[in-house]
């Protein structure tokens, strides 16, 4: 959610009230969305060539940079001849899905190398794959999307590419369309760095891909079934809950006390991860999948605090015996600025402040209400409170004055996030408002986190990812529980010095060892720590929101986003403390 500065005109900058309102299904039927401006999208610009009778070298350069080894193919082409292509392409799918054998898996081969844009090279092994039995009816191209599948690999696209445009632009798409979204995409990642390959030793990223490729094709014959009722892709659609209280809230603890949670997510070590809600369609779906098929807990703010925040989180802590933080905050407007409410309009009926952004409204912008209010001794007319409405909403905004609005504080954002008084005091403005934005809410985080004191009476030992300004540390610190052991992962080297800052501040005796990139943090270095002081406890992170967001109009991605992406550093590092032994 990484936003403009404040001091630019708010109308050149198009936020959407998305913890207002309900942002539209992300489906992407043309590349005129997507299109960077100032390129065009290249349909079908793949390795494939139309031409007839490609060389052998070239038909297996096609098919290694698909992700199969070379041995593979060269069986396949000697079965089939290097002219039938559909049918080699069938042939590698079934040979690596069939592939099952640990022994096998550990030997592939780690000179197969892929593409940056896979985000699949953090996939582990993927347990809730059922049995190989039905292969052949799955491999088998007869549906429609497998038809599509084929088209789109035969044009050169990945897999991964072909499967992830299928699911976002729905079946009914055209091959077109479907070729437009992922060339759009690959213009919007074209500047992405390479991701580093860290995996666990025994496994490397052509097995990762292959994984990946399996997954997809066998999961419409994962064994979830009503009577003789297979679910479909639709029926495990991630569904937002109205109203969003999660498994409970302060004022109705016991809507739910009990979950079943997967057998490969059961604690320690807990997780808890957290992201917008509102985000492109299948996103939620995918970090459920990542994250051990544990489903989401989506939560608003506005239950725990004055203003709106609509998140999810996925954790395996316990959900019975939860408790809020003593003093509890301010629950509308008015309780928590007292002070403004001589001023505040009878016809302005906010009780609550919308989600906190990263950026505020500028002077313009304020005085532009003011004027529009000036001639109107009372009630102004409908139109113009309208507009004024929808500025205030829009931007937070407050009532300080006769027909005067202004932007909250960086103290009392802090405030209404839960953080500690002048916590973010000492850098600048612009910053104050980023970081914050960027933050957890911290009675929100802690609610949930409470279970987690009774568990550890002597301290805990926490990861935190994508630390910003320490929402967990506060929350933790907050509910009396000791950090003993603190590795904070942060890029921001403003957002390093105030969790610093606020660890000597709060005079806290455990150990705070601070690194900048979750993409450096490596098996290695994991298990330097988990050694030296027995493991994690506790992996906490919320990855960058930037191409989940509605407000981000351009480069809304999803989890092929360049900076949304870097959750699937969460879940390698996750999956590695999972599987370092200590």
């Amino acid at each position: 959610m990484d936003g403009n500065t404040s001091g630019e005109d708010g109308n050149d900058i198009d936020w959407s009230t998305e913890d207002e309102l309900e942002i539209e299904s992300f489906t992407l039927s043309s590349s005129s969305s997507l299109t960077v401006p100032g390129r065009e999208a290249i349909v079908g610009s793949g390795e494939a060539s139309s031409s007839q009778g490609p060389s052998n070298s070239k038909v297996v350069d096609h098919f290694v940079g698909m992700g199969f080894s070379g041995k593979m193919v060269a069986k396949a082409i000697e079965e089939h001849g290097e002219e039938n292509t559909d049918s080699i392409l069938e042939t590698l799918l079934t040979y690596s899905a069939l592939e099952s054998s640990p022994q096998e898996q550990q030997q592939v081969d780690c000179d197969d190398q892929f593409s940056s844009d896979s985000k699949a090279s953090f996939l582990d092994d993927f347990s809730d794959i059922d049995s190989y039995s039905d292969n052949e009816d799955i491999l088998n191209p007869t549906s429609e999307k497998n038809k599509k599948l084929l088209s789109l690999v035969n044009m050169g696209y990945t897999v991964e590419e072909a499967s992830i445009a299928i699911e976002r632009c729905g079946l009914d798409s055209t091959v077109v369309e479907l070729t437009d979204f992922i060339c759009a995409a690959q213009m919007a990642r074209a500047e992405d760095a390479h991701l580093p390959l860290e995996e666990k030793p025994r496994l490397n990223h052509a097995y990762k891909k292959r994984k990946l490729l399996e997954y997809e094709l066998l999961k419409k014959k994962k064994l979830m079934r009503l009577g003789n009722k297979t679910i479909d892709e639709d029926d495990e659609a991630v569904h937002l809950p109205n109203p969003m209280v999660g498994f409970g809230i302060p004022s109705e603890p016991c809507l739910k006390t009990h979950r079943n949670l997967p057998e490969a997510a059961l604690g320690p070590p807990y997780f808890y991860y957290e992201n917008v809600a509102l985000t492109p369609k299948g996103v939620w779906s995918t970090i459920s999948r990542f994250l051990y098929d544990v489903q989401p807990e989506f939560v608003d703010s506005k239950y725990f605090c004055a203003a709106a925040r609509k998140r999810g989180y996925v954790h395996n802590l316990p959900i019975e015996n939860r408790f809020p933080l003593i003093p509890l905050p301010p629950h509308t407007i008015h309780e928590a600025f007292p002070l403004i409410r001589k001023w505040w309009p009878s016809w302005d009926t906010r009780t609550k402040l919308n989600c906190v952004l990263t950026s505020i409204a500028s002077a313009k912008s304020t005085e532009r209400i003011r004027k529009a209010l000036e001639d109107y001794d009372s009630e102004p007319p409908l139109r113009v409170q309208k507009y004024v409405l929808d500025e205030c909403r829009k931007w937070n905004l407050v009532w300080v004055g006769r027909n005067k609005v202004a932007p909250l504080e960086p103290d009392e954002v802090e405030m209404l996030l839960g953080f500690p008084k002048n916590h973010t005091r000492g850098i600048s403005r612009t910053d104050r408002y980023k970081s914050l934005g960027n933050s957890f809410q911290i009675d929100t985080v802690a609610y949930h986190l409470s279970v987690l004191k009774d568990m550890f009476p002597n301290g805990i030992n926490l990861l935190s990812l994508f630390s910003g300004i320490g929402g967990a540390e506060i929350a933790l610190h907050r509910l009396g529980i000791r950090l003993k052991n603190v590795v904070s992962v942060e890029i921001s080297a403003v957002n390093r010095n105030v969790v610093r800052s606020w660890w000597e501040q709060t005079n806290q005796r455990g150990n705070l060892y601070d690194l900048d990139d979750v993409q450096q943090l490596n098996g290695d270095r994991l298990e330097h720590y988990m050694t030296s002081f027995g493991g994690f406890d506790l992996v906490v992170g919320g990855s960058p929101c930037n191409n989940l967001t509605g407000s981000n109009r351009l480069h809304r991605d999803g989890l092929e986003g360049k900076e949304s992406s870097l959750f699937y550093h969460y879940y390698r590092i996750l999956d590695l403390v999972r599987s370092i032994k200590t």
